[in-house]
């Protein structure tokens, strides 16, 4: 089993020993559930058991699965979105919002699917309001980390304590330093709109239609500078996961072939104004919108075209297990 594989078996185990019965039920589903592929990024109630009905010893737990899975920076932006809430609540009320209760940082729900102690291939996942992070395991190692979304609302606390707190500003400013280090002749094929959507354009559907996200400029039409930076707003993305898992996420990439990876945006370059970019290839997706309460509330989604949920693994793995003997 591959380290990061045993730390995540290890987390989730310890988790659920920690249940009683009740909660146990309510957090566990089979693998094989449909449920598996739903996702959602909206506020709203999940399927599974949320922090609000654990217990301390049980939230730390649940807690301590994010970071045996996540790298460090990517544990503290699911934490510091979870931070939001009560934020955007209180901004909320006053603006004078009925529903302004409903940003709690305890509605954030924890799943199982599957047996992490068995052979077969199980998942866990987190999802509540811009947070929707799932990994796959089979085989003794990690097969998936997505899809994976994060969002901020605000991006930048407007005012208060917390004034000027900004939450996943490196999706922001990798990629504008790459739209400003742009030749003249590669924005063009890069800006594909002077108006940003109001939404990644795939928004959470349990497959991405890569149709609806324009193509930009291929990664081998760039100078060898700005190719770099787009490699590094990918691995960027990647590095939500912890270190080996990323390294194995940049290696897909790189099989499928840098050269056909593309970068394209929406919107105006000055900052402040609502914007969007994507950057798509054979077996990725990267999608990012900041257009919603003024240009202050993002979302950010990784997507493996071939290996959502695991899905391509999984296949190769169920066809090795019942093919005929040779």
């Amino acid at each position: 089993m591959s380290s990061a594989a045993s730390k995540i078996t290890a987390a989730v185990r310890a988790w659920l020993e920690g249940l009683d019965d009740g909660q146990r039920a309510g957090a566990t589903f089979p693998f094989e559930a449909e449920e598996r592929f739903v996702w959602a990024y909206t506020p709203g109630p999940r399927e599974g058991l949320a922090l609000r009905d654990m217990q301390p010893a049980q939230r730390d737990a649940a807690r301590a699965i994010v970071a045996a899975t996540m790298s460090g920076r990517g544990a503290g932006e699911v934490a510091a979105i979870i931070d939001l809430e009560p934020i955007l609540g209180e901004l909320e009320r006053t603006d004078g919002r009925s529903d302004w209760m409903r940003r709690d940082p305890e509605l954030y729900w924890f799943a199982v699917f599957g047996d992490p102690a068995s052979n077969e291939p199980w998942s866990w996942r987190i999802g509540g309001h811009h947070v929707a992070v799932q990994f796959t395991l089979a085989e003794g190692r990690v097969i998936s980390g997505v899809p994976s979304f994060l969002g901020a609302n605000p991006a930048i606390v407007p005012s208060g304590p917390r004034a000027g707190r900004r939450t996943l500003a490196g999706e922001e400013d990798l990629a504008r330093d790459l739209l400003a280090q742009l030749a003249p002749a590669e924005r063009t094929r890069a800006v594909f709109d002077r108006t940003a959507p109001g939404d990644i354009l795939t928004l959470n559907a349990a497959r991405a239609d890569i149709a609806l996200v324009p193509v930009g400029i291929r990664h081998a039409d760039l100078g060898a500078s700005r190719q770099a930076v787009l490699e590094r707003l990918i691995r960027y993305y990647l590095d939500r996961a912890a270190p080996d898992i990323a390294e194995a996420g940049w290696d897909r990439v790189v099989h499928g072939g840098l050269g056909d990876l593309t970068f394209a945006w929406a919107g105006p370059e000055a900052r402040g104004r609502g914007h969007y970019y994507a950057v798509r290839g054979p077996n990725l997706l990267i999608e990012y919108d900041n257009t919603q309460n003024g240009a202050n509330h993002i979302h950010a989604v990784l997507r493996g075209l071939d290996n959502d949920w695991g899905e391509d693994v999984l296949a190769a793995h169920v066809a090795a297990a019942h093919s005929p003997p040779g």
